[in-house]
């Protein structure tokens, strides 16, 4: 069964980075396109970056220049460095694949950007 093990949110002023990191197992991580979601209370979870095998990336417009999504296929894990954030990031955000999330969701990591 897939597992996916999200963790590194928290709680950081407007302006602020935070990395968050994703570990997965039960699946062959190498041939798998990642993404990282997020959903913010009362909102539909949306996909805010998202890295193909090879490597590509592509960005939400909300995120684009601030945020960045990484990959390391040796221990299957995927991470996303946001800096710059703002109150609008605040959300549970969690990792999965691409363009078809599989089942089980992780238990996600909370992100709350405030003053």
């Amino acid at each position: 069964q897939v597992q996916f093990v999200e963790s590194g949110g928290g709680l950081v002023q407007p302006g602020g980075s935070l990395r968050l990191s994703c570990v997965a197992s039960g699946m062959i991580f190498s041939f798998a396109n990642m993404a990282w979601y997020r959903q913010a209370p009362e909102k539909q979870r949306e996909v805010v970056a998202r890295i193909t095998i090879g490597g590509d990336t592509v960005y939400a417009d909300s995120v684009k220049g601030r945020f960045t999504i990484s990959r390391d296929n040796n221990k299957n894990a995927v991470y996303l460095q946001m800096s710059s954030l703002k109150p609008e990031d605040t959300a549970a955000y969690y990792c999965n694949t691409v363009p078809v999330p599989s089942e089980p969701w992780g238990q996600g990591t909370q992100v709350t950007v405030s003053s």
